[in-house]
């Protein structure tokens, strides 16, 4: 059996860390392998390149020096995480992938686009997951929501029309790509999302064994 990649998207704030865990609960005890796994992190190598992009003591990295320690951090997640598992036909589910540099360095810093698309093409070999789900919620709510349990890093910090363009930029992605994209509302309550996103799942392995 050929891996399914599940990606989680959304803006801060939207409860994707909560929806993920649930998934992976969910589809473990209907007996699937399946490994969680989240952007930037899943290697010793890329945690400790998140540990640097979120640092509070960061705040100065330029827009292209922070593209690239992404990507950094995604080859070796592709290459140490995702690809083994997804090759011994494992659910991989990943909270954030390639589409949040896209709306955060993409629409949210404003470099171009098609320079992003190149280095992506070479830190992931061209990998997408074969299903993502933008958990959509306005900026506003999001951003209270980490006051409110207190989670502060640097991209916290950040004007809120920086978050404005992100959430812009998902829901392009999202229109763009409607075949792997299916967005979900974040504003109802976490039992309402995780129904909706078990919902979404369901149908897409039943389509694949018909």
């Amino acid at each position: 059996m050929k891996g399914v990649f599940i990606s989680i998207e959304g803006i801060e704030g939207t409860g994707k860390s909560t929806q993920v865990q649930l998934l992976t609960d969910l589809l473990k005890n209907k007996g699937y392998r399946v490994i969680r796994t989240e952007e930037p992190g899943g290697t010793t190598i890329s945690v400790k390149i998140r540990e640097l992009l979120l640092s509070l003591e960061s705040e100065g990295i330029q827009p292209v020096a922070e593209l690239f320690l992404y990507n950094a951090s995604r080859i070796q997640h592709v290459e140490e995480v995702i690809m083994p598992a997804l090759e011994r036909g494992s659910v991989v589910i990943s909270d954030r992938f390639s589409d949040s540099t896209v709306a955060y360095q993409g629409y949210g810093r404003g470099i171009d686009l098609d320079i992003i698309a190149s280095v992506d093409k070479i830190a992931t070999g061209g990998l997408k997951p074969d299903i993502t789900i933008l958990i959509d919620l306005d900026v506003m709510t999001g951003l209270t929501r980490n006051r409110d349990i207190n989670k502060t890093d640097r991209l916290e910090r950040e004007h809120i029309s920086f978050h404005e363009r992100v959430r812009k930029g998902f829901l392009a992605l999202a229109e763009k790509e409607q075949k792997r994209f299916v967005t979900v509302d974040g504003s109802t309550d976490i039992d309402t999302v995780h129904n909706r996103i078990a919902g979404i799942v369901t149908s897409y392995f039943t389509s694949r064994e018909i």
